[in-house]
């Protein structure tokens, strides 16, 4: 099999030595590969080293052709264009000089062959439903679905041979799902996909699985590598069962052979005192006494030893990974207590009966107790500036969560951060409560520049729910995006726990439907 990406030995860590990977060796061949792990373990990292982006301190990458890759979030220049994210600017300024009577010959070698290129354009953002998009259109005008797509848009313009995705669904609305899973379907290079959606690693053909600064390859989908570990899960159990038993029995032999040796022990003394046999006999007797005491001992003491060797084998082969633990009690609302009241709504609808159901129009919004509402619809509908009205415009102790994280300094620690938003609560109470959130020991002093999307998320919420007072209103914004499977799961487990009302922002409906949602609004353009 040829390998079009390899990776030989690489290693890397942050500017303040965080180590990332370490000699960590991987190829990924044709097709499409879905690279997952839990959050840290370095899945962007490994994604950027590939593109280039970053440099290995150590090791070699060896790529076959073109690069293409679309990071979890795109940046986005002040005053850059749609035009400028598909990175046609150029060439497109070109076209249109000679087509004015320009025929200097810098705007020929900057067009080479492309002379379709913004038909080409247009036709990947139809392709993707963004074919309404001006290319002149200021991105910062965008919503960050639109965003998504159009990055996703000027890859598939290019053509390269190698495509890294790196949760490549955050901010899609269900239409854009669906676009983006035809175009990956169809993408007939080499593919390689960081991504939570469930959806989308059932179209890989093999998963990646980066834990413990090791990759396994899987053969086929999320759906069958899901199948192998929970195969694999309970041969573990059945090998700590069969340890413990073992551990059990050496013990017992062991305590055994100990009451043996006693009891000749014993007798040797009796036989020594009544001197029945002749004294260099009973010397004998005894050292060899001893020196089969002493190898009887030994052995069971080291058969023991095994026994919990192997024990210590089969529960690290268990995978468990932790769990968030969020115990806020002076979040709770009373059921009946109005938290929010919002009027002078357009374009937002109550669904009845859930998601597909029939929508009555909403002119006032009214949130009540311990809501759990679910706010949906499509991209660029207004749902994200429907939250930030909310979170700023009223008395109520309201929390918010934006898409892109950026309410962490990335300069100070994980630590630092958390206390920013809680200034008097001593040291030891903000570590303990980052301690729920997975930061233990030196984690907690990380700076938050170097967390992966996941991490950076964990420290967002951590430093929301700690806040002082603490929030009876909490504004989430696509809040799974860049969050691995495990850690999907940890954030239900945390919002379970949180006792105030919730409005959620996602196209995650699996996620949604763990929530327990009370309500259904959609918000329309």
């Amino acid at each position: 099999m040829s390998f079009s990406i390899v990776c030989d030995a690489i290693s890397f860590e942050w500017a303040d030595g965080t180590p990332v990977v370490s000699d960590l060796d991987v190829a990924f061949g044709p097709g499409r590969t879905g690279l997952v792990g839990v959050n840290g373990s370095g899945k962007s990292t490994l994604l950027r080293l590939i593109a280039g982006e970053l440099r290995p301190s150590s090791g070699t990458i060896s790529v076959a052709g073109e690069v293409g890759y679309l990071p979890q979030n795109l940046p986005l220049a002040t005053g850059s264009t749609v035009a400028d994210l598909l990175g046609i600017t150029r060439q497109r300024a070109a076209l249109h000089a000679i087509e004015s009577g320009d025929a200097a010959a810098e705007h020929f070698t900057v067009i080479g062959d492309d002379w379709d290129i913004e038909e080409r354009a247009r036709a990947e953002l139809d392709r993707l439903g963004l074919g309404h998009l001006d290319l002149d259109r200021t991105a910062a005008t965008l919503s960050g679905g639109e965003v998504v797509l159009t990055g996703l848009a000027a890859l598939l313009v290019r053509r390269p041979e190698v495509l890294l995705l790196d949760e490549p669904t955050n901010n899609l609305d269900l239409d854009a799902r669906r676009r983006l899973y035809a175009a990956v379907r169809s993408w007939s290079g080499v593919l390689v996909v960081v991504s939570h959606d469930r959806t989308l690693l059932d179209l890989v053909d093999q998963v990646a699985d980066l834990r413990d600064g090791t990759v396994r390859m899987f053969g086929g989908n999320l759906t069958a590598y899901e199948e192998t570990l929970e195969v694999e899960r309970e041969a573990a159990e059945r090998s700590i069962r069969a340890a413990e038993g073992d551990v059990r029995r050496q013990r017992r032999e062991l305590e055994e052979a100990a009451t043996k040796l006693d009891r000749r022990v014993r007798y040797g003394n009796k036989m020594n005192a009544n001197k029945r046999e002749p004294k260099i006999v009973m010397g004998a007797r005894k050292r060899a006494a001893q020196v089969s005491a002493g190898k009887h001992r030994a052995t069971h003491a080291e058969r023991l030893d095994q026994a919990r060797d192997r024990l210590t084998e089969a529960e690290q082969a268990l995978r468990e990974d932790d769990e968030i633990r969020v115990t806020l009690p002076e979040t709770e609302v009373p059921a009946g207590r109005t938290v929010l009241t919002l009027s002078g709504l357009t374009g937002l609808y109550e669904l009845r009966g859930g998601p597909d159901g029939e929508g009555e129009p909403v002119e006032e919004l009214v949130v009540r107790g311990p809501e759990r509402i679910a706010l949906i619809g499509p991209n660029g509908s207004g749902k994200t500036t429907l939250l930030k009205r909310i979170a700023g415009g009223g008395p109520v102790r309201a929390g918010y969560l934006p898409q892109r994280l950026d309410l962490l300094d990335d300069s100070l620690s994980v630590l630092a951060n958390v206390r920013r938003f809680a200034p008097s609560a001593p040291v030891n109470e903000v570590r303990a409560r980052l301690a729920r959130f997975l930061f233990r020991g030196e984690r907690a002093e990380r700076p938050a520049g170097t967390l992966s999307g996941g991490e950076r998320f964990r420290a967002v919420l951590a430093a929301l729910l700690s806040a002082e007072p603490p929030p009876q209103l909490l504004l989430l914004d696509e809040p799974t995006n860049n969050l691995d499977l495990a850690s999907v799961r940890q954030l239900s487990q945390a919002l379970s726990a949180y006792r105030g009302a919730l409005i959620v922002v996602s196209h995650d409906l699996p996620f949604l439907e763990t929530l327990e949602v009370t309500r259904w609004l959609s918000k329309e353009r």
